[in-house]
């Protein structure tokens, strides 16, 4: 299966701070730990090792949690065997997260899986004392229904109509029926098809909350490779971050800390943005099908939008007595997640590692290590027929990642027969100008002036004559040109990258049970490049 590794930085789809991280530039190390490279997880390892957060009881209380969760799913023995490793101190964890998007939403939910699979066996064979567990944590506490609630099948919305409110994974799956029925004729009949229908029915038809219906499918995708999926809405888990909880309360630590780091960043680079603001206390209440924020006014503790009250006492009772109604925001949750876990490090995308560089400071004034953080694996799939047409067309995969006006003007150039390149022209010109200026340096000062203003004018003419020409071409060679652009169109669906368009189903319609198995040998985590695939 031919394939093709192309920087981050030369595809155009990733920020100046993502690129700036890869290359390891200076300005952004006091914002991380420890760069994911294969030698410095040992050190990881040792620093992970000294904390209390990874003590024998912690852990206990992990895996009791995990197998209860567990219950009544089909788990597999690799999946069972990496819960009963994380008892022991010889055991750590690689993390990646995800909403609870129906269907598993975008076609990177698989890459961010894979990566943190990946990942896991790698570090086994390069320190085979350890154990690596690989670890899909649910993001079943989140409330953007509306960010979960479709997915895109052949550049159509498969969506799940209802109104929703509080933690997403508690929502019931009521309605999912009906889009199982349209979503199924649209598959079609063949072994392929059926088994998307099946897994699908199973989910969602079967179970009866969103963070069932997502563990199974997740389960039912990623099982044979041992992936331990987490859902931190958890009573027991979130007695463990009880202490951070109450700082988050009374002390305010993550706001006083990220803000500053925040500050420090955008001055880091005129490019760099700042992900996420803090807020003064960032948790949320869950009760009763709401999740809202906490807020504090003059020592009265609130949930915003609500009657609910309390004052410090009261509000400090109510946490030690249901630490599962606290629930850690976008910015808190990286926290909750390190406290929980013996984990070394985080796969996300871009954005979610932007959000990482404003933490590192605040885990350290909260004593947590701050893990390794990754950039998940990005992918295009290319069919072998795609593949031949872009030969036919003498297109270059890099030629795929050029924006679309920057595509169609390097193909007219290609195809055209007259040289619409005026750069020798322009040269030409500008050397003609060159003898007027030393006969404007005999004369006054005005006419050195008049010469420049004609030199500017005749060299704009000069540029619009080129694009006058360019346009007059593309008109010419529209039918050639279109091709290069309809098949880019494809593996860029709306000048976006395929994987956040595209959901796993439609490959999985092509490829069937062989897809995973194929991305898993191809994918490689710490690469640090861009794969272009043939499938």
């Amino acid at each position: 299966m031919p394939t093709e590794c192309i920087p981050y930085s030369e595809t155009g789809y990733f920020s100046p701070l993502m690129c700036d991280y890869l290359a390891e530039k200076p300005i952004l190390k006091p914002f991380y730990n420890r760069f994911p490279k294969l030698e410095n997880f040992e050190a990881q390892i040792q620093e992970k090792q000294q904390s209390s957060l990874t003590s024998i009881a912690q852990r206990t209380v992990l895996v009791k949690a995990l197998l209860e969760q567990y219950k009544g799913f089909d788990d597999s023995v690799f999946t069972l065997g990496n819960i009963a490793k994380l008892e022991s101190e010889n055991t750590f964890t690689i993390t990646t997260g995800h909403q609870l998007n129906l269907f598993t939403g975008p076609l990177y939910f698989l890459y961010k899986i894979i990566s943190t699979i990946n990942l896991a066996s790698q570090l086994k064979k390069q320190y085979p004392t350890y154990d690596f567990v690989p670890i899909y944590w649910m993001a079943s506490e989140d409330h953007d229904f509306d960010e979960i609630s479709f997915f895109n099948y052949k550049g159509q919305k498969v969506q799940w109509n209802r109104t929703a409110s509080g933690a997403v994974g508690e929502l019931s799956t009521e309605g999912l029926q009906e889009v199982f029925e349209v979503f199924a004729q649209q598959l079609g009949n063949s072994n392929n098809a059926k088994e998307l229908q099946s897994l699908f029915e199973e989910g969602y038809v079967k179970h009866s909350n969103l963070t069932d219906a997502t563990r199974y499918i997740a389960n039912e995708l990623f099982k044979t490779y041992g992936l331990v999926i987490v859902d931190g809405n958890d009573k027991s888990l979130k007695q463990l971050f009880i202490p951070f909880v109450e700082n988050e309360l009374f002390q305010q630590t993550a706001f006083k800390e990220v803000s500053a780091t925040a500050n420090q960043l955008t001055a880091a680079g005129d490019s760099y943005k700042i992900q996420v603001n803090p807020r003064e206390i960032n948790l949320f209440y869950i009760k009763d099908g709401i999740r809202e924020r906490i807020v504090e006014e003059d020592g009265v503790f609130g949930v915003y939008d609500t009657s609910v009250r309390w004052n410090k006492e009261e509000i400090q009772q109510e946490v030690q007595q249901f630490p599962e109604r606290f629930s850690p925001n976008a910015l808190l949750r990286p926290l909750y997640q390190e406290v929980i876990l013996p984990n070394l490090c985080y796969i996300g995308g871009g954005g979610e590692l932007a959000y990482w560089f404003e933490l590192k400071s605040y885990f350290e004034a909260v004593n947590v290590t701050f893990p390794m953080i990754l950039l998940r694996n990005s992918v295009v799939v290319k069919t072998e027929k795609q593949s031949e047409k872009m030969e036919k067309l003498n297109l270059s995969n890099r030629d795929l990642f050029l924006k679309r006006d920057d595509l169609i003007a390097k193909k007219v150039k290609e195809l055209s027969d007259i040289e619409i390149d005026f750069t020798p022209q322009k040269e030409h010109l500008q050397q003609q100008f060159k003898d007027l200026y030393k006969l404007a340096e005999q004369t006054d000062k005005s006419f050195i002036g008049a010469v420049a203003a004609q030199e500017k004018k005749q060299l704009k003419g000069l540029k619009h004559l080129e694009k006058r020409l360019l346009k007059a071409q593309k008109r010419m060679l529209k039918d050639k040109v279109s091709r290069s652009t309809e098949l880019q169109e494809a593996l860029f669906p709306n000048n976006s990258l395929q994987e956040r368009r595209l959901n796993f189903s439609e490959l999985y319609l092509a490829y069937g049970n062989t897809l995973i198995p194929t991305l898993v040998e191809h994918l490689q985590p710490l690469s640090g490049e861009f794969l272009v695939l043939e499938l």
